[in-house]
């Protein structure tokens, strides 16, 4: 996962609701309405399920979208009453949405009498440490798997090379580098130089480290040098939001990238990085003309113009792209309770890791369903997208081998039972429960 934020106080220390948009003041009985889906009950008990609190948030939403603050505030109540913020996983992950539609109301201006309710919330980002970074990382399967699949096919495709470039798109902040580099240390053939060159995306999303990207490199040089390696290191400062244009421009400008000699193997590795790309929901013209590049098919066909040996894309198998805010809410909501359902197999109640962890859910869950535009930079989409974009681009399948397959099930093997591994046609997937969480794919030019 990623983890940044001190998590938020729970709603009523944030301040209660004022008294003339609170539906429960001493002298008022709650006069609700008939909700669609829903039967009338004097208790609160029955809205306790995933499935309704769900739908909850999908009726609450419609009000505030509406401008319907009396329908708005009277489920507000309700679900301010069944999803406490330190309550099971479905109540936390409810309070999450909870939060996030009363940040909508106050940043949308809609139902104006509601955004009192967010007027005391501050969000404290927290940067970590390589260490503290490292050791999150290492907490669960959900980066480890991207990590492990992506180092197998990475390894197999460089073998016979006598230098290794890898250009790095990660949200993690090169964590992955240093068990690459242990592999490549131990080739038959001997070390290669190793070049990794990064992309230093200026844009605040978790995680945030505590020191600069020359810092880091500074650190991954004197690790490789412990493992023989020579490692060069470079980032580029470069931005998602224009699809990574300027990184590419400096690529080729400094002639960073030659051509394809049989001797320096191209790698390029995207871990997570890829959905802050803004795709064709940001650009209407490109929506329904096919004549029309988004960002993302520009960017892939850009690094498909290198000639790389190898592409490696991990993400998260989601789709958070839809315009309509219930259909973004409904599959936000029917995704994320992963993580705060796996949580409780391997961080305690009231851990300071726990806070970080459940706090950049929180952020996530806000940018979804609070941000709209170029703000909204948490637009996943499922695997099979990524599929069809990456095959428009000129890129073909690389099939993972039996080697990858045994490495991430020893990983696996690490973590609670929940978490599974399957085989999708060329790709790997990571499930929890039975359900889709992150993929990952290798390309070949085609």
């Amino acid at each position: 996962m990623q983890f940044t934020q001190t998590p938020p106080p729970p709603l009523h220390e944030i301040t209660s609701f004022p008294s003339n948009i609170n539906p429960m003041n001493k002298n008022q009985t709650l006069r609700t309405r008939q909700w669609p889906g829903f039967q009338t009950s004097k208790s609160l008990g029955s809205f306790g399920d995933a499935n309704c609190m769900e739908q909850l948030l999908v009726h609450c939403a419609n009000a505030i979208e509406n401008n319907d603050a009396t329908l708005a505030q009277q489920i507000l109540w309700v679900l301010n009453n069944i999803a406490p913020s330190d309550g099971d996983s479905n109540q936390r992950l409810a309070c999450g949405f909870l939060r996030a539609l009363i940040a909508r109301a106050a940043r949308k201006g809609t139902c104006k009498i509601l955004t009192g309710a967010v007027a005391n919330v501050h969000i404290t980002t927290h940067k970590f440490s390589i260490i503290e970074l490292t050791g999150f990382v290492d907490l669960t399967p959900w980066h480890r798997f991207g990590f492990t699949a992506a180092n197998a096919a990475i390894l197999d495709a460089v073998e016979g090379y006598s230098i290794i470039h890898i250009i790095d798109f990660s949200l993690t902040h090169c964590m992955q580098i240093p068990t690459l580099i242990d592999a490549i240390a131990n080739r038959l053939e001997g070390p290669p130089l190793v070049k990794l060159t990064v992309a230093g995306a200026t844009e605040d999303v978790p995680p945030m480290l505590d020191l600069s990207y020359e810092e880091l490199g500074m650190k991954l040089v004197n690790f490789a040098r412990s493992r023989n390696i020579i490692l060069e290191f470079r980032v580029i400062p470069s931005t998602s939001s224009n699809g990574f244009a300027s990184f590419i421009e400096q690529l080729k400008v400094q002639n960073l990238v030659p051509a394809n000699n049989g001797i320096e193997a191209l790698v390029i590795n995207c871990h997570m990085m890829l959905h802050y790309i803004p795709e064709e929901t940001l650009n209407p013209f490109s929506f329904n003309n096919t004549s029309v590049s988004s960002l993302r098919t520009m960017f892939l066909k850009a690094i498909r113009s290198l000639d790389p040996t190898i592409v490696v894309l991990v993400d998260e198998d989601a789709d958070f792209t839809s315009n309509n805010l219930v259909c973004r809410l409904r599959a936000a909501f029917n995704y994320l309770w992963i993580p705060y359902d796996t949580v409780d197999t391997f961080l305690p109640h009231g851990s300071k890791q726990r806070q970080w962890y459940e706090a950049d859910m929180n952020w996530k869950i806000e940018n979804v369903i609070a941000e709209e535009g170029v703000e909204r930079v948490e637009r996943l989409e499922p695997k099979s997208r990524w599929v069809q974009r990456m095959r428009n681009a000129g890129f073909r399948g690389g099939l993972f081998g039996e080697e990858a397959v045994m490495e991430v099930k020893n990983m696996l093997d690490e973590h609670a039972a929940g978490w599974g591994l399957k085989r999708e046609e060329e790709d790997l997937v990571l499930t929890w429960k039975g359900h889709n969480v992150v993929f990952a794919t290798a390309w070949i030019p085609s």
